[in-house]
């Protein structure tokens, strides 16, 4: 059974941690190819809504901060509050969530096997738990409780949390 890191990490250091998961997954020889049709993007149409850890949300935040949006806009249609309205396009696609990397999209080449990607999954939950969340949330409250964290500096995002939430184990 593994044990998650109870040693608390930075925001910063969070950030980029999340960002290799995404670099690793990229590099995994798995045949995939979104072609940004966005019918996964449809969380009324497809009943299935991504779940972000801490630090996902986070690298989303930090991305959508940099696009201009510090808050989520309302979607009534069902679709990902991420999609651009003018153009159908995710504004966060480049550092958009782990489960919208490795969805169930047919025309992407289908959902990754979840034993191709278990250890990556862990990785992202251990960061959750050094970073004192609350474990994988939907979307929308993920990204709504990270947008206030994140601060735009000079040479890049910097995430600033004032919780001092004591890290949790969580079980495998």
């Amino acid at each position: 059974m593994r044990k998650p890191s109870r040693e608390l990490i930075s925001q910063q250091e969070a950030i980029e941690a999340v960002k290799a998961v995404y670099g690793e997954l990229e590099n995994r020889p798995v045949e995939r190819d979104c072609i940004r049709r966005t019918e996964c993007c449809q969380f009324k149409l497809t009943g299935k809504t991504p779940y972000l850890t801490a630090g996902e949300a986070l690298v989303t935040a930090a991305a959508l901060q940099q696009s201009g949006v510090n808050k989520l806009p309302a979607k009534e249609d069902g679709s990902c509050p991420l999609l651009k309205p003018e153009t159908g396009r995710c504004i966060a696609y480049e550092d958009r969530p782990f489960s919208c990397r490795t969805h169930f999209c047919v025309a992407a080449g289908g959902p990754y096997s979840r034993k191709e990607v278990q250890d990556l999954i862990w990785r992202l939950e251990d960061l959750d738990t050094r970073l004192g969340g609350v474990g994988a949330q939907t979307l929308p409250a993920a990204l709504k409780e990270a947008l206030p964290k994140v601060t735009m500096r000079k040479g890049g995002p910097t995430a600033q949390i004032h919780s001092k939430a004591a890290p949790r184990a969580r079980g495998r």
